[in-house]
């Protein structure tokens, strides 16, 4: 399979190829049938089942991929505490500037007005007022908030599409099954077994979605076909202020506290910071994958005069967490949509969404498309409707594919950051064990698993 991709352009090239090819389809036949009675709203149909397939599959990948994480992972405590620190300071930050901005630009009013009409554009879609009054915050307080998403039943969180209550679930599963493991030991026994089984349905469940992802240029076209053919090239223009808010978050949480930290803190001025980094910023953002860079990314903070150990625990073993670009996305694109909806969240509601969004990107690490897979999770946690959801989808990745190369940007100038502030300070470097082994330089991963 892999052989047979090789020649094939990359996935944002073929995502603008369908948005190319899908309009010109919808402005050519519009509404009428061709091709053997074939109508663009029959695409449009096929491009809502496959971002069905991505939501269903999202929820087992989740779970497997948190399972696998926690029992192969090996981080010392001292430095891994350290770690966890840092990015949790990291993306609280990045989560307050996309709470900011979304909270004093209110950047998803300018689709107020157009939503229904989007919705209905999409197949089998509408926008009740009592699915909106589904929607709105209710009364309950943040504890309540909390506890509803605390599972009931082992099989709950996954029947209901509960992200939180599934990484709940794993977290605990796994840190048992990671315990049991080491007492155990790795030769054999029923828990090297279980272990065994997570592993293989997690490289199934990639191997799965892998397949699926192959799918999204055609699901683009279908998608933009049947819109474009129902209301014209027009319904493009409502989606700039979405493209402009979510790089706005990205650029001001990369290139203003990402420089001032590593300046003030790290002792690393923005020209070494940026300017030695550059190469891995560009390959990210070229690439589409921080994974794929890790190489790139090394090379850059040998050049910083950061420590090797620093390097390798920031950008092998930490990647599950160091993903900034995509929970502050994540966390954006649900209060963006909720305002296009024309009701307020409280704050409390709010914090839950971002509690989702960094929960879910750190259990997608990884994953291929991981910002793509996850969102309809996170819009979800934020409680719009499915049928919202699943038509509001297919009209961002019209443009996602440009935000997820200043994602991948954004991941890896984290990367870099976390390694520079854990060797600040730092006298006599341990030794660090490290899980991941990154690529050769010459020899770049053919899978890139991080976006």
């Amino acid at each position: 399979m892999h052989t047979a991709l090789r020649g094939m352009p990359p996935l944002y090239t073929q995502v603008l190829i369908a948005v190319a090819g899908g309009a010109l389809l919808g402005v050519l036949f519009g509404q009428e049938p061709y091709w053997g009675g074939l109508r663009n709203e029959q695409l449009g149909k096929f491009g809502l089942f496959v971002v069905t397939l991505l939501k269903t599959l999202a929820i087992p990948l989740i779970f497997f991929a948190i399972l696998d994480a926690l029992i192969r992972t090996s981080i010392p405590l001292r430095q891994g505490g350290k770690l966890v620190i840092i990015c949790l300071v990291n993306v609280t930050v990045a989560m307050t500037i996309g709470l900011a901005i979304m909270n004093t630009w209110h950047p998803g009013l300018a689709w107020l007005g157009h939503v229904d009409e989007l919705l209905h554009l999409v197949p089998g879609t509408t926008l009740s007022s009592s699915a909106l009054a589904n929607v709105q915050a209710g009364s309950q307080s943040p504890i309540e908030y909390l506890a509803s998403y605390i599972p009931r039943t082992i099989a709950d969180p996954f029947s209901s599409n509960n992200i939180i209550g599934v990484v709940l679930l794993a977290l605990a599963i796994g840190a048992t099954l990671r315990y049991l493991h080491s007492r155990s030991g790795q030769a054999g026994g029923a828990v090297a077994v279980v272990v065994g089984i997570i592993e293989c349905i997690y490289g199934w469940l990639v191997q799965l979605l892998g397949w699926i992802i192959l799918a999204v240029p055609l699901a683009v076209f279908g998608v933009v076909a049947h819109v474009v053919g129902k209301s014209g090239v027009g319904v493009f223009s409502v989606l700039w202020i979405f493209l402009v808010a979510m790089l706005a978050g990205l650029a001001i949480h990369s290139l203003v506290y990402y420089p001032l930290v590593a300046w003030l803190v790290g002792k690393k001025s923005p020209k070494i910071y940026i300017g030695q980094g550059a190469d891995a910023i560009m390959t990210a953002i070229s690439c589409n994958s921080s994974l794929a860079t890790v190489p790139v990314t090394l090379r850059c903070l040998e050049r910083m005069n950061v420590s090797p150990q620093s390097s390798r625990l920031a950008a092998c073993v930490g990647t599950n967490l160091n993903n900034d670009g995509i929970t502050l996305y994540e966390a954006m694109a649900a209060l963006f949509l909720a305002q296009a909806l024309g009701y307020d969240l409280p704050m409390a509601k709010q914090i839950l969404i971002v509690l989702a969004s960094i929960i879910a990107g750190a259990g997608v690490a990884g994953i291929p498309e991981a910002g793509l897979i996850v969102l309809p999770l996170v819009l979800a946690a934020a409680g719009l409707p499915d049928h919202v959801i699943i038509a509001a989808i297919p009209l961002i990745m019209t443009v996602d594919w440009i935000i997820a190369r200043a994602r991948s940007g954004v991941n890896v100038m984290s990367d870099m950051l976390v390694a520079i502030l854990l060797d600040a300070g730092q006298v006599t470097p341990a030794a660090v064990p490290v899980a991941v082994q990154p690529q050769s330089e010459a020899a770049p991963p053919a899978e890139p698993q991080r976006f």
